[in-house]
C-alpha cells in the first residue's frame, strides 16, 4: 500500500550544523505517528521541511502519491497537508467561530470579484464554510464557546481552537507541534480525546510532543530523532524501551546492560 506521506533522505545544513540528517519515514491512512526526541533533536525543523516553511538541503517528501519537496506552504495546504506551531496562532481579538471561518477560507476564497457583487459562487461558497464551521465546531467541542474572543478562552481551548483553524481546510494529514505543551496533565488529556476524534473522521497525524504519557497514550507509532537521525522507529512500548533510546535521552549510565 502506498504510504500517505513518505519522507526519504530529509536532510538541512544550518552553517556547520546538521539539523536534520538523512531521515526517512512514512504515515499510513489513519496512522498517528509521534516524532519524539531530547531537545536539539531535530523534530520541529523536520517539520518545517516536510510543511514547506523552509527547504531541504537533500532528500524528497511524497503525499499522496505526488513530490512536493520544497512546495510552498501554501501549496501543501491546497494539497491537505496542514501543521500547527507551538505557539498558539489564533487571532486572538476574533470569536472563535470567526477564526474557524478564516480557517475555511485559506485554499477557497472566491476572489475579490465574486465577494464584492456576490455571486452565486460566493454564496456556495460562503453556504459550504458555514457548513464546514459548525461540524468543526461540533467535532472538536467548540460550540459552546463559539462566540468567545479567542483572547478569553483558557490556554488548552486555544491550543484546540488552532487545531479547528487547521481543519477548516479539510486536511488529509495534520502535522502538530508539541500540541500539550505548556498544559496541565487534564487539559493534555482532553487534547488526546480530540485528536483522537479527529482520527476517527479519517484524518491522519503526526505529533510531536515531550509529554511521553500523551505521546504512548496517543500514538500508533513512534520515530525517535537524535541529533537529526531517526534513532528508532516502532510502537510507542517498543521505542520507550529501547537501551538506545533511554541512553539518549538519559544518558548512558541510565540504559539497561545488553542481553
Amino acid at each position: 500500500m502506498t504510504a500517505l506521506l513518505d519522507v526519504r533522505g530529509l536532510a538541512k545544513s544550518f552553517g556547520g550544523l546538521r539539523a536534520v540528517d538523512g531521515l526517512s519515514f512514512d504515515v499510513a491512512e489513519g496512522e498517528i505517528l509521534g516524532i519524539i526526541g531530547p531537545n536539539g533533536a531535530g523534530k520541529t525543523s523536520a517539520i518545517n521541511l516536510i510543511s514547506g516553511v523552509i527547504r531541504p538541503s537533500e532528500g524528497r517528501v511524497r503525499f499522496r502519491g505526488a513530490e512536493v519537496t520544497g512546495e510552498s506552504p501554501h501549496a501543501l495546504v491546497a494539497r491537505g497537508l496542514v501543521r500547527t506551531f507551538q505557539a498558539t496562532t489564533v487571532y486572538r481579538s476574533r470569536t472563535v467561530r470567526e477564526n474557524v471561518v478564516r480557517g475555511t477560507y485559506l485554499c477557497r476564497y472566491p476572489g475579490f470579484f465574486h465577494g464584492f457583487l456576490g455571486t452565486g459562487a460566493a454564496r456556495r461558497m460562503a453556504a459550504e464554510s458555514d457548513r464546514r464551521v459548525e461540524e468543526v465546531l461540533g467535532m472538536l467541542g467548540l460550540t459552546r464557546v463559539a462566540d468567545a474572543i479567542a483572547s478569553s478562552l483558557p490556554y488548552g481551548l486555544q491550543k484546540t481552537l488552532g487545531m479547528a483553524i487547521a481543519l477548516g481546510v479539510e486536511p488529509r494529514l495534520m502535522m502538530l507541534d508539541e500540541p500539550a505543551a505548556g498544559l496541565s496533565q487534564e487539559e493534555a488529556n482532553q487534547i488526546r480525546d480530540t485528536i483522537a476524534r479527529v482520527r476517527a473522521r479519517g484524518i491522519s497525524i503526526v505529533v510531536i510532543d515531550h509529554n511521553m504519557r500523551f505521546i504512548s497514550d496517543l500514538c500508533d507509532r513512534l520515530v525517535v530523532m537524535h541529533v537529526g537521525k531517526a534513532l528508532a522507529e516502532g510502537t510507542p512500548q517498543q521505542v520507550l524501551s529501547d537501551p538506545a533510546v533511554i541512553e539518549a535521552y538519559l544518558g548512558k549510565r541510565h540504559a539497561p546492560p545488553p542481553h
